[in-house]
């Protein structure tokens, strides 16, 4: 653990702070941060850690309270007033401009220009030295500084995202769920940035629900529930288990050794589906009652091979095969879907990866979100049944344990966990025999976490087929039948239950002919 100068001082104060949006959402927090630490920020969902955050970095005013840096009184109007003064926040929502190249996000408020006489030209040999520089510091090589941003992963985009805010100036670091969507790779690369910053006295604090990481990056520990600062310690003081009943107030199991649940009749068939270079000829089947997980790097096609299997890409080559429901329906077989709606009517649901962009509305209500997905099934002759669907959204709410004031609230508003058991509602509201599910708990507490869990293994009891793609392994193993492995747009190796291990998935993942031999090549079952 990192040892404070003698006498200790804090490089940071927090005192008595608090914030009221319609209720309180953060009570009488007290908290001090230490130069060269990591300070881990964990709670669940609505907790108040991303409001905490922001009024640290300037972009929330508190309702009471003060803070202090460096001994002096510290008050940021705005987030640009926060940077000056050495505090730096990187939020889970992407702030990138996509039209704009890697080295342009990267430097966009120092751009280097010609001088004097061309102060309205950018120096683009520059730009580019200093972009790859920069970037190789976060192990970032193999990323072209010119790139436009739009052109890169998502995993690619929080990395430059984190490599914007690591200036020279930094006194104090916030990072906001920063490896949701890292590889491992990736994450170790970060990790090293976050030992090299301490070393130079910065002060970290590091908000994320991945529990082993918080164990193994942080010094100490700061767990917020329902507004109040419950508790500040040493990380090494406490188990996973602990941090998790500190967030929640009870423990929670984790079921990593349940028996295979029995396969139910074949619900959906993919057979050598295929997209340029980033899906190939991947053929997979899913069955009633089973959950198939799919592991993979960031960019091996996981993603990609969904958006094929929900119609939101066309495939080039291959075919898919619907199974109905009752044995007297016939399979449909199409070479591609003509769009989401064909898939829909199928019988196919899709939880997107990013939930903000491309699963929601975020300006409006939980109502209407809820039933996007069936307007149909609350409507008649065109018209709202409104009271039908108050009822409806009612129940979902209740069933899913969504913390809000009421249906009409708009979804933006919620926490993260929330906003993605709005995403499960919908497709509890539209019933479907084939989920697909991208990234289902990204960003969500252990408590949120939890009861989607529940909610999925209901799904599955119910006869539904789901296929989940999961960077987190420890979640594909505890939710999962069979798990399947994609590397370089092919589905490399399919494991049954038991077979599998975090170090057979990853040498998988990679492509590596250490893969243990019990692992089957992957084939249609």
């Amino acid at each position: 653990m990192t040892l404070h100068p003698s006498p200790v001082e804090a490089l940071f104060s927090i005192t008595d702070i608090g914030k009221n949006y319609v209720t309180p959402v953060l009570q009488g927090v007290n908290l001090q941060l230490y130069a060269g630490e990591v300070l881990a920020l964990t709670g669940e969902n609505g907790a108040g850690k991303s409001t905490l955050a922001k009024i640290v970095s300037g972009l929330e005013t508190p309702s009471q309270g003060s803070m202090a840096l460096l001994g002096q009184a510290y008050a940021p109007r705005s987030r640009r007033q926060g940077e000056k003064l050495g505090v730096r926040m990187v939020m889970q929502e992407l702030g990138l401009i996509p039209t704009l190249t890697v080295a342009e996000n990267l430097l966009l408020a120092t751009l280097p220009n010609h001088g004097r006489w061309r102060a309205h030209w950018i120096d683009r040999k520059r730009l580019h030295a200093l972009a790859t520089q920069h970037m190789e510091k976060m192990g970032m090589q193999s990323i072209d500084a010119d790139t436009p941003v739009s052109e890169l992963g998502i995993g690619q985009q929080q990395m430059v995202e984190i490599a914007r805010n690591l200036q020279d100036n930094t006194r104090i670091l916030i990072l906001d769920e920063p490896t949701a969507m890292l590889t491992p790779r990736e994450t170790q690369h970060l990790f090293a940035q976050i030992a090299r910053l301490k070393s130079q006295g910065v002060a970290i604090i590091y908000v994320s629900h991945r529990l082993e990481e918080v164990k193994e990056i942080a010094d100490r520990l700061a767990v917020l529930r329902d507004g109040h600062l419950v508790t500040t310690c040493p990380m090494d003081s406490v188990s996973e288990g602990d941090i998790v009943e500190l967030m929640v107030g009870h423990a929670v199991a984790q079921d990593l050794e349940r028996a295979r649940r029995p396969r139910g009749k074949l619900m959906l068939g993919a057979r050598a589906l295929g997209r340029g270079q980033a899906v190939q000829d991947v053929s997979v089947e899913l069955y009633a009652g089973e959950v198939l997980g799919l592991a993979g790097l960031v960019g091996s096609g996981r993603t990609e091979l969904l958006r094929l299997l929900f119609g939101a890409d066309r495939a080039d080559r291959g075919e898919i095969t619907v199974y109905g429901a009752g044995d007297d329906q016939a399979p449909r077989v199409v070479k591609q879907w003509r769009s989401p709606l064909q898939a829909i009517a199928a019988g196919i649901g899709l939880i997107t990866e990013d939930r903000k962009s491309q699963g929601l509305l975020l300006t409006q209500t939980i109502r209407v979100n809820c039933t996007l997905s069936d307007v149909g099934a609350v409507s008649q002759w065109g018209w709202l049944k409104l009271l039908r669907e108050r009822h409806l959204v009612s129940e979902l709410i209740r069933r899913l344990s969504v913390r809000c004031h009421s249906m009409e609230q708009t979804v933006g508003t919620l926490s993260g966990g929330n906003q993605q058991k709005v995403i499960v509602a919908r497709w509890l509201h539209k019933p479907c025999n084939v989920l697909l599910l991208d990234e289902p708990t990204r960003g969500v507490d252990v408590g949120a976490r939890a009861d989607i869990y529940a909610e999925l293994e209901q799904m599955a009891l119910g006869g539904r087929a789901l296929l989940i793609v999961s960077s987190d392994l420890r979640e594909l193993m505890q939710l999962s039948d069979r798990i399947g492995v994609m590397a370089n747009g092919r589905l490399v190796r399919i494991f049954e239950r038991g077979q599998w291990s975090e170090k057979s998935l990853l040498a998988a993942a990679f492509n590596d002919a250490t893969a243990p031999a019990g692992a089957p090549l992957a084939s249609a079952s």
